[in-house]
């Protein structure tokens, strides 16, 4: 394991990073207590995670969950609870960790942010996502699988990294503050456009 310490002098803050096979495993903040050190925090945790300016598009997969059997009902949407997005709703989802196949990605992502089981049936688009900085670089850049889900089992309940979860009818989509591309995706599935 090899430990790298970041300091900011002026501040008077330590971030120390323990790494271990190439990501970071542990993360300790010592003195980050006004709001200019937590986000100068983070901002340096999404760099060292590797989600802020990445080296190469990072793979993440979304999950198109609706209520009942048909792509008629309900879908599920997740208020997201940390930045980048925070505040924005879309679908449940994220990265595919090491050695993780998309399959397991979207059950494990979908059980840590709803506490549901899911069952993947169908991918239904790919989606990329580029969020670039002030200086027009590339600050988040993702590849998204989306797949249509059945619900297998679990308990609905607001998990992780999001703030709530929702079952919204297609006819309130547009009442929702939506990440770039979402509604089209929804859209997408609902006329079943991947099948």
């Amino acid at each position: 394991m090899e430990t790298w310490r970041i300091s900011w002098g002026n501040i008077g803050g330590i971030l120390t990073v323990r790494w271990r096979y190439g990501t970071a495993s542990k993360i300790e903040d010592r003195h980050g207590s006004n709001p200019v050190e937590r986000r100068l925090q983070h901002q340096l945790e999404e760099i060292v995670k590797g989600r802020r300016y990445p080296a190469h598009p990072l793979p993440g997969v979304g999950a198109l969950i609706f209520r009942g059997r048909a792509r008629r009902g309900p879908i599920l949407l997740v208020e997201r609870g940390g930045k980048p997005l925070k505040g924005y709703w879309s679908i449940p989802g994220g990265l595919v960790e090491t050695g993780e196949s998309l399959d397991q990605a979207v059950r494990r992502e979908v059980l840590e942010e709803t506490g549901l089981r899911v069952k993947p049936v169908e991918m239904c688009g790919i989606f990329e996502r580029i969020m670039r900085d002030a200086n027009d670089r590339a600050e988040y850049h993702y590849v998204l699988f989306d797949y249509v889900c059945s619900v297998v089992g679990g308990k609905l309940k607001a998990g992780d990294d999001v703030a709530r979860v929702e079952w919204v009818s297609r006819a309130r989509l547009g009442d929702y503050l939506m990440t770039e591309g979402t509604l089209e995706v929804i859209e997408r599935a609902y006329s079943g456009a991947g099948r």
